[in-house]
């Protein structure tokens, strides 16, 4: 039995409170029995002990996600831990395997769209939050891993969600069972689909919801051995026929009538309908339309529906003629007939209606009436005609309206079930039961019996469930359960449905009685059951009758029990129906046999529903069951509201408050080891001695308090209704006694503190005084020595001064006077140093100009003979260069060995102008010298004849008495030297220009031997090309095959040819080329190809098989060269800059149509075809996105602005003309290299365009490829970073020596070992940084998502010690991209900035505290008020048991939510990973620069091959 609760003054209690059904409160007084309790809402009651229930103090605020965790499982603790999840719009909660669902009356699509459904996908049941998908994904894993078929029952009354919950579990298993589409229609679409078709024909506005289901629906949605689905069944239960002709004000009749009178007005014009207003059957209430819904549209979307479950256009159009029909019949009026007791259509109105009904039932009107109005009576001898009075032919109108609809609803099912099909091989099911929940309302009739008899079937079914989940539980902990009592409802069963004598039975007996009336039935009752507990009779009438159901008792009123009990169709609508033109209508009264139809006259619809149920209850006990109880918190439909009340009567009926009794019954309360010793170890910390195990621990703990009737089982403790109670109240004294002493202790230390500050005070202030006075008297001493100093320094400084004066006077008048005197002896100097330089300069003049006299007189006579000789000499060159021209005028064609002749006689002639230049000038030079040599030898010796003639002169005219003559010997001498140099240059000057002379004569005789070899060789090329032209007549009988092999070859390619998407034909053309060369094109030739296919193409007009071949193996040796890791060259990729200057060589970027490019991207995606690796993915990376950037460069769009070439100047036509041009391009092409112009800008055709963007397409799927890889590699690792160990006395006991720390270091070191591997991984392959970025960018936001994500779906990961065991993991992160070089991490960082500012907030002390704009602006400003709620709530702190957010901040957070409400993005809390390619082509050009491609080689391989012997320029 369960001990009463331990309750004392001051604890925290639940008391029952007629206006909330419980309210909490503290206990004032406690007298016996009584208990005196001050409420939260201000008023003091008193109540008996047996009806107040303890309240956990350390209850979470938002609540726990699963019940059975509540401390004190009881109808309180329940009711409020639902109320406080509903108040944050957690509308799922467990209880145990049950999932209670609280409707919002709101759309929440956050919660249901595909990503949450991903989350869910394989997740443990309870690792994440309570959910549907949840639920569905533990039947689907179940049915999948142990080969057992699973049932998912939703129940709840009206209104509380059961339809869009059976939506949601449809949808998931749908997603989790898809499978590919065959013959445009899926099974799991039609099963999907199915749902709107059923709600149009069985749904209603009700009281209570706006779509209620008026019939029970099981769904057998069939798997195959893989887990797909692979069929479909439903079953339906009870359709609510009185609704087609009675509808009470406010509610609706079924949803198709209101679509087909809002649909299209061809439809509405050909079933002849109008407004609802003017329909019988539709006016009885005044709502005609529903908020937020579209009748128009609902009727195309059902429309749409029927074509995807298979329904044909023509059945469409019987469906809703049928239901045209209906309401046609509805408003067909009655008035008293001719004869007495008759009937006839009232008016002519009811007329129209009446021909109407029988125009689209396709039957005659006369039969129609008569079906109405009379009834056939069968004698033995004859048929009696009798006729119906006014109500009577009421009564036959709206039971022939009630059985077409019934048999219509019937048909649906039936072709529902037959269009998606059954597997008869399937042997694995998961069904979906969508039942009413119990009823009991103020007019209680036979269908509230019939729900409430399923639901008593039902709770029977749930409580065997729930005992039997008590029995594992109890028996996988191995105690004893032995004595637990189970709860049956079976006598309440034997009440209704026991044969004989139940109620159906009896029932069923008045129905077959010919004057048995409702009042005769429930005489009968009375006197049947009068002795059974469970049946009553009012007291105040005379018909009704009372059972005690399990969840209340119901009063059900007989008047119309056995109306409705009685199934069976009038024979005159049976006839008139079967005999209808329409094969549809007819097909709905099938003809029945003269047996059947006397034995059907009598149809008990309470015995066929109990037996439907019976195969229900068969089928679920087959199955393994989950029960999802759908609640609906208020009458309004409005959302934040929540009535305790309502509330809790819907527990009690759904049975939740059973399955809690039945808990209680047993042990309640179940704590893990570790849970059980940190609550309640405080109570005797003497048993912690380090070497017991953690049973042993709890046993010693127990032991110590006194507690009996508790049981140990092998993970937890288990214990009775009440003694979680005793255990706190215990907890709650030795709390009380610690705060005592620890107050007692702060008290002595504050005052201990108090009393050493006063002491410390007093000392320093005495410290203090006595400091000023002696640092005052220091003063007065310092200020007396300082006033004897200053004098004794004056003194000084002023005899100095005195000193300094006398001193500095006497010097300046010594300088002065040395100054003076120094000043005449520079000036003097200086004057006789002017004359010395006045008349060296005036000697130096004379020389120096008779010298350039001489100089200039032998350059004149030099120059003048040397001129004469070169023009003769160039006469000589003009006539042999006529000569060679003449010859070379007569070739037409030059080929490429012709071009290579050509090209080195270029170059000797080159060199050999070169030669002859440097020879010209330097004859110049010693030309010029020896003229000037000359010249001043004519000068000197023109001087000494002047001066001996002078000499002479002076001789004659001097005395004789003179003898000696006076001669300047010395000048003589000068010149005789002078003379001698000058002779001595001139003779080497002379041997010199022999010497060149010499020189150039043989160069001369080395150019005409050139020009005879270029002239022999010219002679064989013309030979050659007779050749080729005798070959070209052979070449003629095999073209026709040549192309049917190439067209072959095409046809058989792996991949679709480049070529197939031109679509411009090509003509032959005849384009003129440099050095008089034609090329001529043909339609269906290549055009672009290795220069081995042109040497000899173009002196013919076809291509010759060898060139076709050769261009063949050119490419093939490029493809196998660069399909290999030929590595890199100055960190760019060789294959990439190989293929680029191949297709620049080939010219393939101009040409129309080209196969090269085709072999190209068939290489590319068989390199990529393993997608694993990653350092491979990475080569082709880098090559892909490298060769991207060239053609991004070098490709420009034919026509486009700019390029259109400049006109070409005309050909020369002699062979010196054209060595020359071919000269100059040789030099500018030699400065283009030199200029840094790797890439050469080209016109491109269509292929290369197209090229481009597959190139781009492979570059963007390897990036993806990679990034995705490395996801996944990430994925396992970050379910592990996401919840630190935990670390409790328990788990101290066990002495486990590895720190958390250490298991946390691993995970995140894992981590960064992955990106340190991509990071290594990325720069061997020199991928562009660009990409690196990028990538780092996306794997960063993938962990921001999954880890956040996670934070948000998981509560236990919403803890202090968590965030503090993320925040290290994520310092990590931090201190590895911070050693990471910026450019290859980029902004990476910043993706992590909602888990960082969510973990951020997690570790922040004291946030009870902090205001929400604090939360909003600084803490958290990237965060969404969904996510800032959902992590304040879901917060606990396990390591310093502090408080969240204060109560206003969240008041705060639910209004602003609750104004986002309407906006699904801003209800949206989870963040969803980006998958897009991050990076364009203009990304590459501004990574990537032409110079750093300056200096990289070629493949080493290929510059080996002749035929690629340009790679080496």
């Amino acid at each position: 039995m369960a001990t009463q609760p331990n309750i004392a003054v001051g604890s925290e209690v639940w008391v029952e409170d007629p206006d909330v059904a419980w309210i909490d409160g503290e206990v004032l007084d406690v007298k016996r029995d009584e208990i005196t309790i001050s409420c939260s809402s201000g008023k003091t009651v008193t109540a008996k002990t047996l009806k107040v229930h303890p309240k956990d103090p350390e209850a979470a605020p938002g609540g726990v996600d699963d019940m059975t965790k509540l401390a004190y499982l009881h109808e309180p603790g329940v009711l409020q831990n639902l109320r406080s999840r509903y108040d944050m719009n957690e509308i799922y909660t467990y209880t145990g395997n049950i999932l209670i669902a609280v409707n919002p009356f709101r759309r929440l699509p956050h919660l249901y769209d595909s990503h949450m459904m991903e989350q869910y996908k394989g997740a443990v049941f309870g690792e994440l939050s309570p959910h549907p998908f949840a639920v569905a994904d533990a039947a689907y894993r179940q049915m999948i891993n142990e080969g057992v078929s699973q049932s998912i029952l939703v129940s709840g009354e009206s209104g509380a969600g059961k339809t869009e919950s059976t939506k949601m579990l449809m949808r998931y298993l749908a997603y989790m069972g898809g499978r590919v589409a065959s013959e445009g229609r899926t099974v799991e679409q039609q099963v999907l689909q199915s749902n709107p078709v059923l709600e149009a024909f069985g749904n209603a506005k009700t009281v209570r919801n706006n779509n209620s289901s008026r019939f029970g629906k099981f769904v057998e949605i069939q798997f195959d051995q893989s887990g797909r689905i692979s069929g479909a069944a439903i079953r339906t239960y009870l359709l609510e026929r009185s609704r087609v002709c009675q509808v009470s004000d406010p509610e609706r009749n079924y949803h198709c009538f209101y679509m087909l009178c809002a649909a299209p007005p061809e439809d509405i014009g050909r079933f002849k309908l109008g407004s609802p207003r003017t329909f019988h059957y539709l006016n009885q209430s005044k709502c005609y339309e529903l908020d937020g819904v579209d009748d128009a549209k609902e009727y195309l979307e059902t429309k749409n529906a029927m074509d995807i479950i298979g329904i044909t256009a023509d059945e469409q159009d019987a469906i809703f003629r049928v239901v045209a029909a209906i309401l046609h019949l509805g408003n067909v009026e009655f008035a008293d007939g001719k004869e007495i007791d008759s009937s006839q259509p009232k008016d002519e109105k009811s007329w129209f209606h009446l021909r109407t009904a029988a125009e689209l039932l396709m039957c005659d009107v006369n039969a129609l009436e008569d079906s109405l109005c009379t009834r056939v009576i069968v004698t033995r001898d004859e048929n009696i005609v009798k006729t119906l009075d006014l109500a009577a032919a009421v009564l036959s109108r709206d039971a022939l309206a009630k059985i077409i609809y019934s048999r219509l609803f019937d048909w649906l099912v039936n072709k529902i079930n037959n269009s998606i099909g059954q597997d008869p091989d399937s042997k694995n099911l998961i069904g979906v039961l969508d039942i009413y929940g119990f009823e009991s309302f103020k007019t209680n009739s036979f269908e509230q019996f019939c729900i409430n008899l399923t639901n008593e079937k039902l709770q029977q079914h749930f409580n065997q469930h729930v005992f039997k989940m008590e029995q594992e539980e109890y028996t996988k902990e191995e105690i004893d359960w032995s004595y637990i009592e189970f709860v049956d409802n079976q006598d309440i069963l034997d009440l209704i449905e026991k044969k004989p004598g139940g109620i159906i039975a009896l029932l069923d007996e008045a129905c077959m009685l010919p004057r048995s009336t409702h009042e005769t039935f429930a005489q009968k009752l009375y006197q049947s059951f009068k002795n059974n507990k469970r049946f009553s009779k009012p007291k105040l009438s005379r018909s009704d009758f009372i059972i005690s159901h399990y969840a209340g008792d119901v009063t059900y009123q007989t008047e119309f029990f056995l109306d409705k009990n009685k199934d069976y169709v009038v024979a005159e609508h049976q006839a008139l129906l079967t005999a209808s033109k329409c094969s549809f209508v007819s097909s709905l009264f099938p003809p029945l046999s003269e047996d059947a139809s006397k034995s059907s006259k009598f149809s008990s619809i309470g015995a066929r529903f109990k037996q439907q149920l019976q195969a229900l209850l068969e089928t679920l006990s087959a199955t393994e069951p989950h029960y999802i109880r759908c609640v609906k918190p208020n009458n309004l439909l409005k959302p934040a509201i929540y009535e305790n009340h309502n509330v809790l009567q819907q527990l009690r009926c759904g049975g939740v408050m059973e399955a809690i009794r039945i808990s209680c019954a047993g042990y309640p309360t179940r704590r893990t080891f570790d849970e059980f010793i940190d609550r309640f170890g405080i109570l005797a910390p003497e048993v912690f001695d380090g070497s017991c195990d953690e049973v042993a621990v709890s046993k010693k703990l127990l032991g110590k308090v006194n507690l009996k009737g508790y049981q140990i089982g092998k993970t937890k403790v288990f214990l009775r209704a009440g003694q979680m109670a005793e255990l706190d109240a215990l907890r709650n004294e030795v709390l009380g006694r610690s705060a005592n002493l620890i107050q007692r202790k702060v008290r002595s230390y504050l005052s201990r503190r108090s009393f050493i500050l006063l002491k410390k005070s007093a000392i320093m202030i005495q410290t203090i005084c006595r400091g000023q006075h002696a640092r005052q008297i220091y003063e007065i001493k310092r200020k007396e020595a300082a006033a004897l100093r200053i004098q004794t320094y004056f003194r000084v400084h002023f005899a100095r001064k005195t000193y300094k004066e006398l001193l500095y006077s006497s010097i300046t008048i010594q300088a002065g006077l040395r100054g003076m005197t120094a000043r005449k002896e520079l000036r003097f100097r200086q004057q006789t140093k002017a004359a010395t330089i006045i008349q060296s300069r005036c000697r130096q003049y004379l020389a120096c100009l008779h010298y350039s006299r001489m100089k200039k007189a032998a350059i004149t006579t030099q120059c003048s003979w040397r001129g004469r000789v070169a023009r003769s000499e160039l006469r000589k060159l003009k006539m042999a260069a006529r000569e060679t021209g003449a010859l070379q005028a007569a070739k037409n064609k030059l080929e490429k060995q012709v071009e290579e002749l050509t090209w080195r006689l270029q170059l000797e002639k080159r060199i050999r102008a070169d030669m002859e230049e440097a020879k010209t000038q330097e004859n110049a030079k010693l030309q010029a010298a020896l003229q000037e040599m000359q010249q001043k030898f004519d000068e000197t010796k023109a001087l000494l004849v002047k001066e001996q003639e002078a000499a002479k002169q002076a001789a004659e005219q001097v005395p004789v008495v003179k003898e000696i003559p006076v001669i300047d010997t010395v000048l003589m001498d000068k010149l005789r030297d002078e003379n001698e140099k000058l002779k001595a240059l001139v003779s080497s000057l002379e041997m010199k220009i022999d010497e060149s002379e010499k020189k150039y004569e043989e160069t001369s005789r080395i150019s005409e031997e050139r020009l005879k070899k270029a002239t022999e060789a010219e002679s064989k090329i013309v030979n050659l090309n007779s050749a080729i032209e005798r070959l070209q007549e052979k070449l003629s009988n095999l073209e026709s095959e040549d192309q049917i092999l190439r067209q072959q070859a095409m046809l058989h390619s792996p991949i679709k040819r480049m070529s197939e998407h031109l679509s411009i034909p090509v003509t032959p053309t005849n384009q003129n080329l440099e050095n008089g060369h034609h090329d001529f094109q043909e339609p269906k030739e290549v055009q672009s190809a290795p220069p081995a296919v042109n040497d000899y193409a173009n002196g013919g007009t076809k291509l010759n098989r060898p060139s076709i071949e050769r261009q063949q193996e050119d490419v093939d040796a490029l493809i196998n060269c660069v399909s290999k890791n030929i590595g890199f060259s100055e960190g760019k990729p060789v294959s990439a800059f190989t293929i680029y200057k191949c297709l620049i060589h080939w010219k393939s970027f101009e040409a129309e149509k080209t196969s090269v490019f085709d072999h190209l991207i068939q290489m590319i995606g068989s390199a990529i075809e393993d997608e694993h690796d990653n350092d491979h993915l990475a080569y082709w990376l880098s090559n892909g996105s490298t060769l991207l950037f060239l053609l991004q460069r070098s490709l420009k769009v034919a026509g486009a602005v700019g390029s259109t070439a400049q006109r070409k100047p005309p050909a020369p036509t002699s062979f010196f003309g054209r060595m020359t041009q071919s000269f100059r391009s040789s030099s500018s092409v030699s400065l283009a290299v030199d200029g840094l112009s790797v890439v050469r800008q080209v016109e491109a055709k269509y292929p290369a365009l197209l090229f481009k963007q597959q190139l781009t397409a492979y570059v963007e799927k390897i990036y993806g490829i990679i990034r995705d890889n490395v996801k996944k590699d990430l994925s396992s690792l970050l379910s592990l970073c996401i919840q630190a160990p935990r670390t409790t006395r328990a788990s101290m006991l066990r002495g486990v020596g590895r720190s958390p720390r250490q298991t946390q270091g691993n995970h995140w070191q894992n981590i960064i070992e992955r990106l340190d591997n991509l990071l290594k991984t990325m720069q061997e392959n020199y991928v562009p940084l660009v990409l690196i970025q990028k990538m780092y960018t996306q794997i960063f936001s993938f962990i921001n998502v999954q880890v956040f994500n996670s934070l948000l779906l998981r509560r236990e990961c919403c803890s202090f010690s968590n965030g503090e065991y993320v925040k290290s993991g994520l310092g990590e992160l931090e201190l590895w991209c911070t050693k990471t070089k910026p450019q290859y991490t980029g902004l990476s960082w910043d993706e992590l900035k909602h888990i960082r500012q969510a973990v951020g907030f997690l570790v922040i002390f004291q946030k009870y505290r902090i205001s929400y704009d604090e939360i909003v602006n600084d803490l958290c400003p990237v965060l969404s008020v969904q996510q800032l709620y959902r992590i304040c709530i879901q917060y606990w702190d396990d390591k310093y048991n502090t408080k969240s957010v204060s109560a206003d901040v969240l008041s705060n957070m639910r209004v602003l939510m609750t104004q986002d409400s309407n906006d699904a993005e801003s209800s949206a809390f989870l963040l969803d990973d980006n998958s897009s390619i991050p990076f364009s082509v203009d990304d590459l050009l501004s990574s990537l620069q032409e110079k750093e491609f300056m200096h990289v080689r070629s493949a080493e391989e290929l510059m080996e091959n002749p035929a690629f012997q340009f790679l080496q320029e």
